[in-house]
């Protein structure tokens, strides 16, 4: 049987245009490539009241532990308007050195070179332990039919991962530069105050709400909510809409309403937040002598992964390969290691995100190559197998 090829496989995976939460085709294409090396693979579908079903793949040779899980997505974001692109966003070209198409970078490169690794890898011997793949089908949208459906599937069947590296597209100027060793948690809220609607002519008959909803913003904004924490920067707060829907220009709106974020590091858990800002907000309107109302929803929370020789193994990897010693970094937004986190110690290592999301997205053919060679480097080390000739 021939090598697997992670161009060849990663062109295959691009022409599938699974924009969440469609699958179409990909993890047929990923599970043909897996089965064809010997590898179990269970297709799950999830679906929640109120959410579309999302197809997912876990694969796994071996049985035996430690097992080695690959996790990444398949599904990505929509192209945008396709005729602003060099070449059709699903057609997978290759020109000036690289893959040209949606999920090129993220993430469907970084899988494609993976699989290769792992085939290179497993046929020089069989690894002491085990290797699967987790593979999502909803991390570019709301993620809830997708890993988390898949870890929990893993426990009740009492199947466990014992160290996982996540494909994202972690790399920044060149592949290798960065690895993720954490995340910082995600809080949305929705803020609303209450007034008394009346003319503008009679403001005293009336009680503006946008005044003090700003106020209140700019108070929660302008008190640091850290110092920062070890390899973490402060928790900070940012303001993404503001909203009156007030269609007369003589009426004084009845309520005001505002959305913000908090990406927080692990000084704080999404409860501890959550109960933070009430209190916060109590006082304020307390002094403004308003009523409001807060809804909260926690996307994800702060971790860090503290395996030292886990750590090392993907850096010395990385650094054999490309002449750089990668930063660890929790920068950056959110990724499906905040739910495997729970289950293993958990690292992101992936191909330079410059392209991501963008009209044009491409990776570099070098680097898909380079980086199937980092995943071997990293497979032979944790089984201690030999290096194949």
């Amino acid at each position: 049987m021939s090598p697997v090829d992670p161009i060849e496989l990663a062109r295959a995976l691009i022409r599938c245009p699974s924009v969440t939460p469609a699958d179409a085709g990909a993890l047929g294409v990923l599970e043909g490539a897996l089965k064809s090396l010997g590898f179990v693979c269970a297709r799950l579908r999830f679906e929640e009241p109120g959410t579309a079903p999302v197809d997912n793949l876990y694969a796994r040779r071996g049985t035996a532990r430690p097992n080695f899980c690959f996790a990444g997505h398949t599904d990505v974001v929509p192209p945008g308007r396709e005729s602003a692109w060099r070449f059709p966003p699903f057609a997978a070209e290759v020109a000036d050195g690289a893959v040209w198409g949606r999920g090129a970078a993220d993430m469907k490169g970084a899988i494609a070179a993976f699989v290769a690794a792992a085939d290179r890898v497993l046929a020089a011997g069989e690894a002491a332990g085990s290797v699967s793949l987790l593979i999502a089908g909803d991390e570019e949208g709301p993620a809830i039919n997708g890993t988390r459906k898949v870890l929990d599937w893993l426990a009740a069947r009492g199947e466990v991962v014992d160290h996982c590296l996540v494909g994202e597209p972690s790399s920044q100027e060149r592949l290798g530069d960065m690895i993720k060793v954490g995340r910082r948690g995600s809080i949305n809220c929705w803020l609303t105050v209450q007034g008394r609607q009346g003319h503008v002519a009679y403001p005293h008959r009336a009680k503006n709400p946008i005044p003090p909803l700003m106020r209140m913003l700019l108070a929660l904004g302008e008190t640091p909510l850290d110092a920062g924490h070890e390899r973490f920067q402060p928790s900070n707060l940012e303001v993404t809409e503001l909203a009156v829907g007030n269609e007369a220009h003589n009426v004084i709106p009845a309520e005001a309403r505002a959305r913000f974020n908090i990406r927080f590091n692990p000084t704080w858990t999404g409860a501890a937040l959550d109960r933070h800002l009430r209190a916060r907000l109590d006082a304020l309107a307390a002094g403004e002598g308003i009523a409001y109302a807060l809804e909260t929803v926690v996307s994800g929370e702060a971790f860090l992964t503290t395996d030292e020789r886990f750590i090392a193994l993907v850096s010395d990897a990385a650094e054999r390969r490309t002449g750089l010693r990668p930063v660890a970094s929790t920068s950056g937004g959110t990724s499906d290691a905040r739910f495997i986190k729970d289950a293993a110690p958990v690292i992101e290592l992936g191909l330079p995100n410059e392209t991501i999301h963008q009209i044009d997205e491409r990776a570099a053919v070098a680097d898909i190559l380079a980086l199937s060679d980092i995943y071997a480097d990293i497979l032979r080390g944790y089984f201690r197998l030999e290096a194949a000739p």
